[in-house]
C-alpha cells in the first residue's frame, strides 16, 4: 500500500520511464509513501484502474505525452468515476500547454506545467497536511538542475537487462525550431558533469551498456561532448551501445576524431536535417548550414562506422511536394543507414501554430495531431506521402533489401519509390501487415512489370537479399525461372489508379 502513486502508459515495455524516476528520486520525505507503476498503451484502462485503486493511494500522479492522451484520458475518468476523492495529478509535455481544451482537465485535480521535478513534492505535502491549493494549475517552472537528485539508481536490475536506460547530460535548446517544444527554451542547461558521470559510472557497474541519450543537441558543448564520448571509449567492450541526437553542421574536427573510433554497432546517431529547403528552414527559425550538413554527413557515412539515423519532415509550412522531394533525393544521395520520413505534428505549445492561417495548416483533431493539409501539400498528397513512409520503413530501413534498394531507386530515388509506393498501395490495399514473402514478390512485380527491369538482375539482387537475411522460407518469385511480371497485379493496380499514375505503371508516355 503506497499514499502516493507514480505512474504512466509507455509506448512499449521496453521503454523505462525516465520523468517518473526524476519525480521519485526527488520526493524526498515522502518517498517510502510512494510506489511508481509504469503501464504501456496496450493495457486497457480496466485493468490499469484495478491496480491502481489496488494499493489504496491518496494521490496518483500520471505523465501525460502525445502517445498515450487518448488511454490516459479513459483511465482518469474511471478512477474519478471509482474514486471521486482521489487526488489525481497530471504532468509532461501534452498537458503543459492548452490544458483547458483537453476532455482529460476536467476530470483531474491538479495540472502540473513544465518541469514537475520538484513541484510534484510540493504538490503533495500540501495536499498531505490539508492544505491543498486552490487553483488546478501549478507551474512547475525552470528548477536549478543543481537542487535536483538525479533518477538513476532508481532504473531496477530488471530494467538495465531488459529495457532501455534513457540518460540526460543536458536540458534545453538554444535553437527555436517552431515545430518542436524545445522552441520555448531559453537556453540549454548542463547537469554538473562530475556528478553526471559518477551517475553513469554506478549504471555501468552495475551492468549497464545500452544509453539513449535524450538531450535535445548531444554536441552543443563540444568540450562536455568529448568527456562523455571519451567515458565511453575508455570502456569499450562488445555490447556497448549509444545513441545521441546530434545538430548536423556542428561537428569540429576533435569530436570527429573520437566518433570515428567507435566500434560497429556501438554508436547511433540520431540527426535531424527536417528540410534542406532554405526558404522553410527560415520560415520556421530553423538555422542549419545545409552545405556543412552534408559534408558532415557524408564524412560520418565514410569515415566512422555509427549508424545514422537521420530524420525528414513532411508537412511543413511553405513546402511543397517537389522541395521535399528534392530533400529526400539530396539525402538519399549521401546514404545514411536509415531515413525516417516524419509526417509533421502539431504539438500543443509549439510556435507552428502561428502558420495555422498563412500557410492554411489543417491538422487531425485527435492524436498525433498530423497536418492532414497545407497550402503546399493537400490532403491526398500527404496521405501518400504517409504511406511512401511506411513502406520505405518496409523496404530500405529495415535494412533487409540492400541489393535491391539500389536497383529500386536508381538515377531517381524519389520518384521512382513513389511509384512503386502508389502502385503497392493499390495492389494490396494496405500499409500494415503486408508478410515478408508478399513483399518480395511485390518488388519484383513492381521492378520487372512497373519499371520494366530484367527479371534476371531483379532476381538476382532479390535472392542476393534473402541469402544474407538468414530467412529460410523461400518468397515465390525465388522459387524457380520468372521471366514474366505478375500482370493481372499490375492491371488491377492501372484499372485503381487515376489515368496521371496509370500511365507511368504502364511505363508509356502521352
Amino acid at each position: 500500500m503506497s499514499r502516493i502513486i507514480l505512474t504512466t502508459l509507455n509506448a512499449r515495455y521496453s521503454h523505462a520511464s525516465l520523468g517518473l524516476r526524476y519525480l521519485y528520486a526527488n520526493m524526498g520525505s515522502l518517498q517510502p509513501d510512494t510506489s511508481l507503476l509504469e503501464f504501456t498503451i496496450a493495457d486497457r484502462p480496466e485493468v490499469l484502474a484495478e491496480k491502481l485503486l489496488a494499493c489504496n493511494p491518496d494521490i496518483v500522479g500520471i505523465g501525460v505525452y502525445i502517445w498515450n492522451i487518448e488511454p490516459v484520458t479513459q483511465l482518469v475518468a474511471l478512477l474519478r468515476v471509482l474514486r471521486p476523492a482521489l487526488c489525481i495529478v497530471l504532468g509532461g509535455p501534452e498537458v503543459s500547454h492548452e490544458w483547458a481544451q483537453q476532455p482529460v482537465f476536467q476530470w483531474c485535480s491538479y495540472v502540473i506545467t513544465g518541469a514537475a521535478d520538484l513541484a510534484f513534492r510540493d504538490l503533495c505535502l500540501a495536499v498531505l497536511a490539508g492544505s491543498a491549493p486552490a487553483g488546478r494549475v501549478i507551474q512547475g517552472g525552470t528548477p536549478d538542475l543543481a537542487q535536483i537528485q538525479l533518477p538513476y539508481a532508481f532504473y531496477s536490475d530488471h530494467d538495465i537487462a531488459h529495457r532501455i536506460l534513457y540518460v540526460e547530460a543536458s536540458r534545453g535548446c538554444p535553437f527555436k525550431c517552431e515545430f518542436c517544444l524545445s522552441a520555448l527554451d531559453k537556453t540549454a542547461t548542463a547537469f554538473q558533469q562530475e556528478r553526471f558521470l559518477a551517475a553513469l559510472e554506478d549504471l555501468w557497474a552495475r551492468g549497464a551498456r545500452q544509453f539513449k541519450f535524450v538531450d535535445r543537441t548531444f554536441n552543443l558543448n563540444i568540450a562536455a561532448s568529448q568527456r562523455i564520448l571519451a567515458f565511453f571509449l575508455e570502456r569499450m567492450e562488445p555490447g556497448v551501445f549509444v545513441h545521441f541526437e546530434v545538430i548536423p553542421d556542428h561537428l569540429p574536427e576533435s569530436l570527429k576524431t573520437m566518433l570515428a573510433q567507435f566500434p560497429e554497432g556501438a554508436l547511433q546517431l540520431e540527426i535531424g536535417v527536417q528540410s534542406f529547403n532554405p526558404e522553410v528552414q527560415a520560415r520556421i527559425q530553423r538555422r542549419q548550414d545545409n552545405d556543412r550538413t552534408a559534408a558532415n554527413l557524408r564524412w560520418l557515412r565514410q569515415d566512422s562506422r555509427a549508424h545514422l539515423h537521420v530524420d525528414l519532415i513532411a508537412g511543413l509550412p511553405g513546402e511543397d511536394l517537389a522541395s521535399f522531394a528534392a530533400g529526400f533525393n539530396r539525402l538519399v544521395a549521401l546514404d545514411p543507414h536509415e531515413i525516417q520520413l516524419g509526417i509533421l505534428k502539431r504539438l500543443r505549445g509549439a510556435p507552428i501554430a502561428r502558420h495555422d492561417v498563412s500557410s492554411a495548416m489543417r491538422y487531425h483533431p485527435y492524436p498525433p495531431y498530423t497536418v492532414v493539409s497545407t497550402d503546399g501539400m493537400d490532403f491526398s498528397t500527404l496521405q501518400r506521402i504517409g504511406r511512401f513512409a511506411r513502406y520505405w520503413d518496409l523496404v530500405a530501413n529495415s535494412g533487409r533489401f540492400q541489393k535491391t534498394r539500389r536497383l529500386l531507386l536508381g538515377e531517381a530515388p524519389f520518384e521512382r519509390f513513389m511509384q512503386f509506393s502508389d502502385w503497392l498501395y493499390a495492389t494490396v490495399g494496405r500499409t500494415h501487415e503486408i508478410s515478408l514473402d508478399r513483399l518480395y514478390d511485390a518488388l519484383y512485380e513492381a521492378l520487372t512489370g512497373v519499371l520494366e527491369m530484367d527479371a534476371g538482375e531483379v532476381r538476382a539482387a532479390l535472392a542476393d537479399d534473402h541469402r544474407t537475411s538468414g530467412i529460410k522460407r523461400i518468397p515465390r518469385c525465388l522459387e524457380g525461372p520468372r521471366n514474366q511480371v505478375n500482370r493481372p497485379a499490375v492491371e488491377r493496380a492501372e484499372a485503381m489508379m487515376p489515368r496521371r499514375q496509370s500511365r507511368h505503371l504502364a511505363g508509356t508516355a502521352e
